[in-house]
């Protein structure tokens, strides 16, 4: 609730396990979708990219899969970022998407703390 980006988690059978809640989403979740195939909380015209970054996953081809995309007036980056145990096998996938607008509009350098 209190993070300034968005989590969630999909198991290795793609089913969506975890997701950071609060009214600033910026792709709604419902409870609904605990317990649902990943594949089903997408539009079908990313179906298939979905179904490629998880399975180069499954497969170690890839470790993390990133975009960047304006929308609704943001610009929001999304990371996907496969989860392994300790024996290297693959356990999930955890999705951040952050509204980095704010932070891409940044010029210059600030290196000490100025809130005046």
């Amino acid at each position: 609730k209190h993070l300034p980006l968005d989590l969630s988690f999909v198991d290795e059978n793609d089913e969506v396990r975890y997701y950071s809640g609060g009214e600033e989403r910026i792709f709604p979740r419902s409870p609904a979708v605990i317990g649902r195939k990943v594949q089903n909380c997408h539009p079908p015209k990313s179906l298939d990219m979905v179904n490629r970054i998880l399975d180069a996953f499954r497969k170690g081809e890839r470790e993390v899969a990133e975009f960047w995309i304006p929308f609704h007036g943001r610009f929001v980056h999304i990371r996907y970022i496969a989860l392994r145990d300790a024996k290297g096998a693959y356990r999930g996938t955890l999705e951040i998407t952050q509204d980095v607008t704010a932070i891409r509009e940044l010029q210059g350098e600030r290196k000490l703390l100025d809130w005046e």
